[in-house]
């Protein structure tokens, strides 16, 4: 059974950080490919970033220089760290695991909220 959890959200002032954390079960993690996506109140679920095999990093423009994604494949862990948050940046915050070969494994985590408000 594949399961990805996230952890690490919360409530943070406006130019604050936080650190999301992803663990994955079930897969054999290092051969996926992790990203993070986010969906707040009334908007479709968007990208924020993602991380390859080999360790190539994609972010979208407005997170480039604020976040950073890396991960760490004896824990089979994907990290999130997000610095300057701005209000805009609430959301619940998903993992998300795909593999590069097979399209059907996509797995979804449940997602964790991360709330940026003074």
């Amino acid at each position: 059974q594949v399961q990805l959890v996230e952890s690490g959200g919360g409530l943070v002032q406006p130019g604050g950080s936080l650190r999301l954390s992803c663990a994955a079960s079930g897969i054999i993690f290092r051969v996926f490919v992790m990203g993070w996506y986010r969906q707040a109140p009334g908007k479709q679920r968007e990208l924020v970033a993602t991380i390859t095999t080999g360790g190539n990093t994609n972010y979208v423009d407005e997170m480039k220089g604020r976040f950073t994604i890396s991960r760490d494949n004896a824990k089979n862990t994907v990290y999130l760290q997000m610095n300057s948050l701005k209000p805009e940046d609430t959301a619940v915050y998903y993992c998300n695991a795909k593999s590069p070969l097979i399209r059907q494994l996509d797995y979804w985590g449940q997602g964790t909220q991360v709330t940026v408000s003074s």
